[in-house]
């Protein structure tokens, strides 16, 4: 009986996040309310406070749940496998590409933390878990880029921060571009043709 009960309470603990996930998607975090979440969870206001003490930490419990595509690139077997930095960096960018366009639920939970949420203070650690992951896949695209420089003997046209911040920018603008436009176009596709195209432009072989 013990054991049904703790089932039942985590059935219901999974279905009020997948309800703020839906809710907060509609209307954003500050316009939904807690009892729009309780209502598609069907079930009660009650039981939220049961679960999470409040909105904040229902939101905060919603994001901890989602790798979000940045953060799985340190987990990504393209990484392992392939052994010349270049095959690798656009290994792992058509991987990021793809989760985001397979995805649904990973694509909400993103764009619900991008551009769904006002960012003041008690919502900082999601803002800061973004800018981390942002700052360490520049950093790798970084590194690849040198290393691809280096192995190929080409000297790059502009530094290779600006080359690995301009490489970001094309990924960040594709991945704006397709989400706000509400998918109008092969995000995978299209994205790995800019970004050999880009590649390209700075003098890189592939």
């Amino acid at each position: 009986m013990a054991r049904r009960t703790k089932d039942d309470a985590e059935a219901t603990r999974h279905a009020l996040l997948d309800a703020a996930e839906r809710v907060f998607y509609e209307k954003g975090v500050a316009r939904a309310s807690l009892n729009e979440v309780a209502l598609t969870a069907g079930a009660t206001r009650g039981a939220i406070y049961w679960h999470f003490k409040d909105k904040l930490d229902l939101f905060n419990a919603m994001m901890d749940r989602v790798t979000l595509p940045l953060e799985m690139v340190w987990n990504a077997s393209e990484m392992n496998e392939c052994a010349w930095p270049l095959q690798r960096l656009r290994a792992v960018i058509g991987q990021l590409l793809a989760t985001f366009e397979g995805d649904d639920h990973i694509r909400r939970v993103f764009e619900i933390a991008m551009y769904r949420v006002e960012y003041v203070s008690e919502l900082s650690d999601v803002r800061e878990r973004h800018l981390a992951a942002h700052a360490r896949f520049q950093a790798l695209l970084a590194n690849d880029l040198t290393q691809a420089a280096q192995a190929q003997q080409v000297e790059l046209p502009m530094g290779v921060d600006a080359a690995a911040m301009g490489l970001q920018g094309l990924f960040d603008g594709l991945l704006q571009s397709w989400i706000l436009g509400g998918a109008p176009f092969s995000l995978t596709s299209v994205g790995r043709q800019a970004v050999d195209v880009y590649l390209r432009g700075l003098g890189l072989k592939l």
